[in-house]
This record gives C-alpha cells, structure tokens and sequence, in this order.
C-alpha cells in the first residue's frame, strides 16, 4: 500500500506498472475472500442446516414447540376404495405384525341390555376390533440349575477307595462358572452394539430393575464372550474373500490405554464387506493406523473388484493385477454439494448444478434397473446403453471446467477430485454386481460411527478388538436379515457345544436357515 504520494516515481510508465501491481493484488485478495466466504458458508451449513445429501429439495422440518405438546393420535377412521373387483383400505396406521402375542379383552353389554324393547333376546350378529399395542418392562428372573446328586446306600458302610457318587455334568455355558445367561449377555451386547447404551446407563437400568451389574462386569463379559466367538471371525474373512466384491472403509476410534501411545492419539477401526449378495458377510478390525497395508494384508491373493472411496492409502489397488478398483460416486456427489452449499447463490443454475445433474443422470438408471430386479449381466447391458454415454459427455464437462476453475475453491476441489478418481469410478459399468458408490461399507460402519458418540472411546487395546469382534458378527447377522438379540441369544446357546470348524461355520447367520427354514423364521423375528 502507498502511504506517501510524494514517494511515487514521475515516470508515466512507472506509475502505470504500480497501477497494474495494485489491481493483480486486488485480483488475489478478493480471490482469497471469496474463498474464505466458500468456507464459511459451507461451515455454516454444516452447523446450522440440513444433513440430506439428495439434490432435490426436501420438505421442511416441522418442530413441535418446546410446551406445545399434540393431540394426542386419534384412531383413523378406515375407509374402503373399490378397485376393479377388490377392495382396497386407505393409507393409515399400519396393522400391527401378526407374529406379535395378543390378549383378547371382551368389552360386552350386560345381560339386561341384550333384551329387546320387544321382549326378545338380541342375537350376535358381529363385532367391532380395535386393537392397541402393550409392552411388559423387562423383567428379570434367576434361573436355577438344580444338579440331584445321588450315592449308593449299601455301599456307604463298605471299606472302599471312596463313596460312589453320581450326579449330572455342569451345563456348558459361553462363560463357564458365571452368572451371565446367553439371554442377558445378547441383551447387554445388544444395548450396546446395536442401541448404542453404553455400559454406565446399563448399569443405572439394572440398578432399577433391583440388580446390581458393574459396568466392570459387562466389560469383562464382553471381551469373555468375543474371545470366545474369535474363531467364527476367521471364516467371516473366508467368506467375505469368497465374492465378487468387497468394500471397505475405515472410521476412527479412542482408545485410552495403548502402550506407547498418548490416551488422545487416533486409532482405527476398518470394515470390510463382501460374500454373495444373498450370503453377506462382514468383519471389523481394530487397527492403530490407517495405512494401506492394512487392507494390502486383507487382500492377499484375492481375485475380484475392491471398492473404496478416494483415500490416497488405498492408490495401491490400481496396482494390483487381479483386481479391478471401484470408486465412489456418493463421495464425488458430496464435494459437489459442498460447492453448492459454500456457493451461496441459492438455487441459481450455474456449474455446480450441471455436475450435479450429471450425477443425478447416472443414479436413475441405476434406480431402473433395481426397479426391473435385473441380474448383474442386465445391469452391465443397462450401463452400457443408458450410463455410458452420460459419463462420456461429463468427462468432456470436466476436462473444460478443470482450466477454468480456482484449484483451491470447493467446485474446484470437486473438479479436481471427480478429475483424478475418473478411472475408478467408471470401474462399475463393467461389473454389474458393483454398484456406483461405496454405500454398503458407509451404511456398515454408520453405527459404530453413531455408538461412538455415546460411548466416546476404548478403555484398553484388548477392548477396541472385542468390540470389533461383536460388531462383525451383530452386523453380519442384520445383513442377512436376522434379528440381532434372537440371533445372539441362539449363538451364546449353542456356541459352548461347537468343537470343530463345520461347527463353528454352521452358526455363523448366512448358514442358518439353510436346511431349517423355521429356525430363521424364528431368529428372523417372522
């Protein structure tokens, strides 16, 4: 800045290259604010606004305020429709599962007004149900293993090396010598790994219910019960390998004592998922770092399609020869929405909607092709006519707005990123078992992302890894649709009695069923 004119050269050519400084500075400082504004409204958004990443608009929330509490919820009215020869009800509360127990309450009239004005005694001619749904609070129950011991009276009063004396074998149980049944230990596990309640909140339920169970205790229940289940993680790997695809993703974790570490440093926990489609399964893994070779290690000798999102660590897998690496659309969709939000140009059209639309373009030919349940060979024909083509013509998109962007602005962050990880994310059209994002590792992962902010962090090493252990198996369970608690409770039951690998790979949840429909109907909850 020039605080004295008298300072100024008198030069005309002088001056004017001063001039052309000063505006080329200007030019750079109001790129900078403009940048710096970009990141403040995204931060601002990011605080304050809507978490849905859809390109449509979607409708408003409606808070309820803080006194005002509604009405209370009336019973709707059911209303028939005629359609072509059947009749339809009308959208309402949904009609309560049938596999729920019910108890039958007769609300009838007295005997004296079942007699008619005319003397005569009314007959039945139907009735009218209504039916509302109950719940018993949990209940606890001892349950007392009772061993009659038995001795020969003849024998007693003989000079012999010892009283015969018979009674049955201790029951085996998946914590020998403990108070815990399968049926408390599924529940603990469940509250914590699938309800995200950590142990402390258990502790005061229990203290409510007239039991007194330390949050020690269930710790150390915890990490009994995954060392136990240690071997059924050893097939999951198997299976996950076994498949066409896997998916993985990574997300941090605290863990307090570490040795050698400071109780703040990062660690990690990694999920990778795979199988077949109808026969998923998943394994979590504690690890301190989030290097590539992590999941190097993972994929030792696999043949097939790896799907990741654009973490450099994972730049290895372009190198791999038996393996095709799968990018994320879902991710490249994000940086672009991120522009869209530190734009502030509301709902005027410019480049970011045009990415955008591009995105969306590709994203409805995939909803087509679920909506006909094509098969992987369909959904390859399908890409190659519909998806191609759009691809194609966002490259050249991208090719020109790439030199005319600001690399550091978040459409240029976009631009770039969507630029670089093209390769990638054009991988799926040829392999149609794979799909554009990598939204089944994301969806894996979200609910430890949502226990762990209850539950914070990690006491110890030994810990993170049985958590890992019970997070793999609660979510393989739910991926092939099975009701984590039943499916628990069934596992800690029979688990004791398995001595050999076709027993432990026969409770693991893609095999149950597989000779015995009943049985997971029943851990299915149907």
């Amino acid at each position: 800045m020039i605080n004295d004119t008298t300072t100024l050269p008198d030069s005309p050519q002088e001056l004017k290259q001063i001039i052309l400084d000063l505006q080329g500075q200007r030019r750079r400082y109001e790129q900078e604010n403009e940048l710096l504004r970009e990141q403040v409204r995204l931060l601002y958004v990011r605080i304050f606004g809507k978490k849905s990443e859809k390109g449509q608009i979607a409708a408003t929330a409606i808070q309820l305020p803080l006194f005002d509490m509604p009405e209370p919820e009336a019973e709707p009215e059911k209303k028939s429709v005629e359609v072509h020869g059947h009749t339809r009800e009308k959208a309402g509360r949904k009609k309560l599962p049938d596999n729920l127990p019910r108890v039958e309450v007769v609300h009838d009239i007295s005997e004296e007004e079942k007699i008619c004005a005319c003397g005569c005694m009314m007959s039945r001619i139907g009735e009218d149900v209504s039916e509302k749904l109950d719940i018993i609070p949990a209940v606890i129950q001892v349950i007392r293993h009772v061993r009659p011991k038995y001795s020969c009276k003849s024998c007693e009063g003989l000079e012999t090396e010892g009283a015969v004396v018979k009674i049955a074998p201790v029951p085996k149980q998946i914590i020998a010598k403990g108070i815990a049944t399968a049926g408390l230990l599924a529940h603990i596990l469940v509250a914590k790994f699938v309800d995200a309640l950590p142990f402390y909140r258990q502790e005061k339920q229990f203290s409510r219910l007239g039991v007194a169970i330390p949050r020690a205790t269930m710790s150390n229940w915890s990490m009994k019960v995954a060392e136990v289940c240690s071997p059924l993680l050893t097939i999951l790997h198997e299976q996950i390998r076994s498949g066409p695809l896997i998916n993985i993703d990574e997300t941090t974790i605290q863990v307090l004592q570490e040795p050698g570490r400071a109780a703040t440093t990062k660690s990690y926990m990694w999920i990778f998922r795979g199988g077949s489609s109808d026969q998923p399964a998943l394994v979590y893994q504690y690890h301190t770092g989030r290097s590539g070779n992590i999941a190097a290690l993972f994929l030792k000798e696999y043949t097939g399609v790896v799907q990741t999102d654009g973490y450099a660590g994972y730049d290895f897998i372009d190198r791999l020869p038996d393996i095709n690496h799968a990018g994320c659309w879902a991710h490249a969709r994000r940086k672009f929405m991120e522009a869209q939000k530190g734009s502030g140009k509301g709902n005027r059209a410019g480049s970011v909607d045009v990415a955008l639309s591009f995105i969306r373009q590709i994203y409805a030919v995939e909803s087509e092709g679920r909506r006909n349940g094509y098969s992987p060979e369909q959904m390859c024909a399908l890409r190659q006519e519909k998806t191609r083509s759009i691809l194609t013509e966002f490259r050249q998109w991208l090719e020109k707005k790439i030199v005319q962007v600001v690399p550091k602005s978040l459409l240029g962050t976009a631009v770039n990123y969507t630029f670089n990880q093209w390769s990638s994310l054009i991988t799926y059209l040829d392999h149609g078992e794979v799909t554009p994002d990598n939204n089944a590792a994301e969806n894996a992962i979200r609910p430890f992302v949502i226990g762990r902010k209850n539950w914070l962090f990690a006491g110890t090493q030994k810990g993170a890894e049985a958590s890992a252990c019970l997070y793999s198996l609660i979510e393989t369970a739910k991926a092939n649709n099975l009701e984590p608690y039943k499916y628990l409770r069934y596992l800690f039951e029979k688990l004791p009695f398995a001595s050999s690998e076709d027993d432990y790979r026969a409770l693991l949840p893609f095999n149950l069923g597989q000779t015995d429909l009943a049985l997971r109907n029943t851990l299915s909850g149907v």
